[in-house]
């Protein structure tokens, strides 16, 4: 089976989405009640998977609403992305029997000098992690001090991840198609995933060329990070991709 395969065999859907929960709120118990109402949203919904991630919350908060989404015994797919710790990202991906995580840098992010200790540290804790590892590249907010071309760092990157996700240069910011097809030439056969700035007018565009996509601003009342997540920006979301599904190439 091939890497792209594998990837998606995660997936009940062609090109699924991926909804994430933000963990947004002031107080431990809003964090918690505010997840609640999204994951129930994300799943009335249809959406493919979802990615805890403590964008706004911190970790202990990230931890208890991935008990409680675990609680649920859901038939879609979770992941983790514990942001800034990577190394706890495969802790919880462990400790909760995740089915995939996202680290959002996975090469070029560091001094050219310090790529050997990376490259030790993805052997190292992959070798103890069955989750599905999606990898960003020149990834939104991340640093870029690799001395070596982003062709070069694709290729070094498909060694530590099981898929690679691809933006432009902030959240909710459109993925440009140059970028998208420069990545796709790259990694013909690898898993690729836009993970910033889908939305229904480009989805078709995008979808036709990744595998998967990641969205969480998009799902939200405002549009924007800050928001809350919408039904109905949701529902009418998945409508589109799934009217899309039978039009797009695999």
């Amino acid at each position: 089976m091939s890497k792209k395969d594998e990837f998606l065999a995660l997936f009940s859907e062609r090109k699924p989405i991926i909804g994430v929960i933000h963990l947004k709120g002031v107080t431990d118990e809003e964090v918690l009640e505010r997840a609640k109402r999204e994951i129930d949203i994300y799943v009335e919904n249809d959406v493919d998977g979802i990615l805890m991630e403590n964008y706004y919350g911190n970790y202990e908060q990230l931890e208890v609403a991935i008990q409680y989404i675990k609680s649920l015994g859901l038939t879609i797919p979770i992941g983790v992305n514990v942001l800034n710790v990577d190394s706890l990202g495969f802790y919880l991906a462990n400790k909760y029997d995740l089915d995939f995580m996202q680290i959002d840098s996975v090469v070029g992010h560091v001094k050219p000098r310090d790529e050997v200790s990376l490259k030790a540290f993805f052997d190292l804790y992959r070798s103890t992690c069955k989750a599905k590892l999606i990898g960003g590249v020149r990834f939104k907010y991340q640093p870029m001090l690799s001395e070596k071309t982003v062709e070069e760092d694709l290729q070094l990157a498909t060694e530590r991840c099981d898929a690679i996700a691809v933006t432009e240069n902030a959240t909710g910011e459109e993925t440009s198609m140059a970028k998208i097809k420069l990545f796709r030439k790259e990694l013909p056969d690898f898993p690729l995933i836009v993970a910033a700035g889908v939305t229904t007018e480009n989805a078709k565009e995008q979808l036709e060329i990744c595998d998967a996509a990641i969205v969480g601003s998009y799902f939200k009342d405002t549009r924007k990070d800050t928001g809350d997540v919408s039904a109905e920006h949701v529902a009418d979301f998945m409508h589109v991709i799934k009217e899309l599904r039978s039009e797009l190439n695999d």
